[in-house]
């Protein structure tokens, strides 16, 4: 099976926790599938995207080149998941083909959690928060940068987290 050794999506690298490439036929048309198990901010940046210009270094030294189609797949792991049509399959020979009708579809989810994910690039949220507090501590809260704010709050919960033992 043909193993992918780099990702570049539009010239920069991206990291992948696993992948698979494979040529998938159905109704007698060949599309290129490439599937990445990502992070949740590779998904946010390329979700609202068409099509990506990818870059796809096999572990044998290969390099495709494509504009690829994404589609985001829901629920799981943060996958990427990018195709195109073929019109030649020549320079595919040794790539695993699936068939719609087959059982077999590569599970690039197993062994990979979310927590790991995580460790290599923790994606931020927005929340808000609504609270009652003394005014001098709304008056202490208002007189401080958002920035400063953000990793105030970000200390305070990992070392609650830790001291309850819920890291």
């Amino acid at each position: 099976m043909v193993r992918i050794k780099t990702v570049k999506v539009d010239g920069e690298s991206i990291h992948i926790f696993n992948s698979a490439i494979y040529i998938f036929e159905s109704d007698g048309r060949y599309t290129l599938q490439l599937d990445l198990i990502v992070s949740e901010v590779a998904v946010k940046k390329y979700k609202k995207e068409d099509t990506l210009i990818m870059e796809i270094e096999l572990e044998d030294g290969r390099i495709i080149h494509s504009i690829m189609y994404v589609k985001i797949l829901p629920g799981g792991l943060p996958q990427l998941n990018l195709f195109c049509g073929l019109d030649d399959t020549d320079e595919y020979e040794d790539f695993r083909y699936v068939n719609e009708n087959d059982s077999w579809y590569p599970n690039i989810e197993e062994g990979i959690t979310i927590k790991e994910i995580r460790k290599i690039e923790m994606p931020d949220e927005d929340i808000s928060l609504k609270l009652k507090l003394p005014i001098d501590q709304v008056e202490w809260l208002k007189s401080q940068k958002k920035a400063r704010l953000h990793e105030m709050v970000k200390e305070f919960i990992y070392e609650y987290w830790e001291k309850e033992g819920l890291k």
